[in-house]
């Protein structure tokens, strides 16, 4: 007699990483970091009249906006995760973040670039040492809250079977911390050679310089989120290790997709043809033998002509 309970036969979509609770605790101890030191270098900047100082600390304004989108993210991901109106689960919510991180970066990026071009032609008059002092600080800050960050990305492990488990939304707030270090260590440059060699202008170049890295930064993430938002497919190696898993019993994959659904978390949908059509279950347990997937569906179609007579064809 059959069950006539459906829940038997149904299987859950939470793909979201493990350690996720811990990312989202690190992330929100750096937001609280940035947040105290982005108002100390704003008001450190009006009051030296150092344009660096100041722009640094609208950067760390505006990353520390981004990481607040991160800390949103992985809230509602864990507070959705097993909500039925995501058919693949909120595995992706943390990558959306990502790439809306990116964007900001890119923002950013241009930003700093206009200002810099800026301070060219309306070079300030700056309190040095009392600068330079404030972005020392800023700069321990950022590198404490890049080893807090990236300390988390090391605890949440990796995956080595074409996965990638790659948490996107960390990343992206791992970037925005660097991008601020990267600021502060310009903004010291600049002011340090300010001070000693009177070489005002070296303030403009710097911040061009961070300006390139940050938007290197911010394409390399875009790529890389973009790729998952719209379902691009897994890599070759990784499809072909799965088609060789049922090809090599005689029977022929005829469609094969495979994409993310979650960091290090992949789904794979598989049309088989066979002259002895076995239960799907039995390509399932072929297909999890060769590589850890989160959620599998399997077509079978009989081949009526036979298999060769079919390719023949």
């Amino acid at each position: 007699m059959h069950s006539t309970d459906p829940h038997r036969w149904q299987h859950g979509h939470d793909f979201l990483p493990e350690g996720q609770e811990r990312n989202e605790r690190q992330t929100r101890l750096v937001i609280a970091l940035t947040a105290v030191m982005m108002v100390a270098e704003i008001v450190a900047g009006s009051v030296f009249h150092s344009m660096a100082l100041l722009a640094d600390g609208w950067h760390m304004a505006s990353h520390a906006s981004a990481l607040s989108i991160t800390a949103f993210t992985y809230w509602f991901a864990r507070r959705h995760r097993h909500d039925e109106r995501y058919s693949f689960g909120t595995g992706k919510v943390g990558v959306l973040g990502g790439f809306t991180s990116a964007v900001v970066l890119a923002v950013i990026a241009i930003l700093v670039a206009w200002e810099s071009f800026g301070r060219f032609f309306e070079p300030l008059v700056i309190s040095f040492d009392e600068a330079i002092a404030v972005a020392t600080v800023g700069l321990a800050v950022n590198l404490l809250s890049a080893w807090l960050l990236r300390d988390a990305h090391h605890h949440g492990g990796s995956r080595h079977d074409g996965g990638h488990a790659h948490d996107h939304n960390l990343r992206a707030a791992y970037l925005h911390v660097l991008a601020d270090a990267l600021t502060s260590v310009t903004a010291i440059v600049a002011l340090v050679t300010g001070k000693l060699f009177g070489w005002v202008w070296m303030d403009p170049v710097m911040g061009i310089v961070g300006s390139v890295v940050i938007a290197r930064w911010s394409v390399g993430l875009l790529r890389q989120t973009s790729a998952v938002l719209l379902d691009g497919a897994a890599p070759e190696e990784t499809r072909e290790r799965l088609r060789r898993a049922v090809e090599d019993s005689g029977d022929i994959v005829s469609d094969l997709h495979v994409w993310q659904v979650g960091p290090g978390r992949l789904a794979a949908v598989a049309s088989v043809v066979s002259d002895s059509p076995r239960p799907p279950e039995h390509y399932k347990r072929r297909l999890a033998a060769a590589l850890d997937l989160a959620h599998v569906t399997v077509e079978v179609n009989p081949c009526d002509h036979g298999l060769e007579a079919g390719l023949d064809r």
